[in-house]
């Protein structure tokens, strides 16, 4: 979730707090998105992964994070990059930004370069302490742009067909999954969704295309938004079910959106998914594994400072239970 707290484009020390108060034994964190390059960043003060200096800053959250939580796979915990017993991903991608040149259609030598930044990305987050990565590849950003034909128009071999429209993505996986080990490496897709204006014609079919291809690869986890949350933050009605994607995902499934402590039971025990992942409710709620446990009141969660930039406010003062 993005968190606009990381000044200049690099995690701040106030990120430890706000990790390690999310941290118990037996989680699962994804970062907030981390850009993988100067030109990958679309909001201001988000963190990035494509400087050393910027790689040194997460180390001490990452060391929080595992000292209190603690799961090391080998020594060596997962990152999620994009556009997080503890496991930390990290999220690596990004946007086109403010502040920076007009976007333009990619020409095909630079998107060679953008695959292998999200390479270097992931190295970087690996040396940096993290379990793994996680691929942004949703939320109307730039991977989702290539896949989502209201959005794609190129006639070149990025275009056009499906196979055409998904090979830059799953070559981001296979770089990805080459560098650092595929057991190491998720993404996260919403065929579904409709984020600025980045839709798509046959959602159904893209969803299916892209789990039963990533299977080549052998990556760990495939994390995607729920059909409902076709518009950001609020739940619509939808006749499609993320089913079909779950069946032939042969890794973890993990599904999100607009999930609460007694649906995401109910998703789990119908065999719907593996695990279930939280966003604003875990904002708002530093505790929310034990207040899932004891089925206790939630802390409401302020939207108004979901992106503002307080070091403190609306971050990590949602009190304990």
């Amino acid at each position: 979730m993005t968190r606009s707290r990381s000044y200049n484009f690099v995690a701040q020390t106030h990120a430890v707090l706000y990790y390690s108060q999310r941290t118990t034994k037996g989680g699962f964190l994804i970062s907030e998105a981390s850009g993988i390059s100067d030109t990958a960043q679309g909001y201001p003060h988000t963190p990035g992964i494509w400087r050393t200096d910027q790689m040194e800053a997460w180390k001490p959250i990452v060391k929080a994070v595992h000292e209190k939580g603690g799961f090391q796979p080998n020594g060596n915990p997962p990152v999620s990059c994009t556009d997080k017993p503890i496991q930390t991903d990290m999220e690596i991608g990004g946007s086109d930004g403010e502040g920076f040149s007009p976007p333009h259609r990619l020409m095909v030598e630079e998107i060679s370069q953008v695959v292998d930044d999200f390479r270097v990305a992931a190295k970087h987050a690996i040396e940096g302490g993290f379990d793994g990565v996680e691929i942004h590849a949703a939320n109307g950003y730039l991977i989702d742009q290539f896949m989502k034909d209201q959005v794609n128009d190129r006639t070149d071999e990025y275009g056009g067909s499906i196979e055409n429209r998904c090979r830059f993505p799953l070559e981001i996986v296979q770089a990805v999954a080459q560098e650092i080990g595929p057991q190491r490496v998720g993404i996260r897709l919403s065929p579904y969704a409709d984020y600025n204006e980045c839709g798509d014609s046959n959602p159904d079919t893209l969803g299916l295309y892209m789990a039963e291809a990533l299977n080549k690869y052998n990556i760990l986890y495939c994390h995607v938004i729920e059909p409902r949350m076709i518009k950001e933050l609020e739940k619509h009605v939808s006749e499609s079910s993320l089913l079909p994607m779950r069946k032939a995902f042969k890794g973890t499934f993990i599904v999100a959106g607009g999930y609460n402590r007694d649906d995401g039971n109910e998703v789990i025990t119908r065999g719907g998914a593996d695990l279930v992942a939280f966003g604003r409710l875990f904002l708002a709620n530093p505790d929310l594994p034990r207040r899932f446990e004891l089925n206790s009141i939630l802390n409401k969660y302020d939207r108004n400072t979901f992106y503002t930039h307080d070091p403190v406010i609306g971050y990590t003062d949602y009190p304990y239970i």
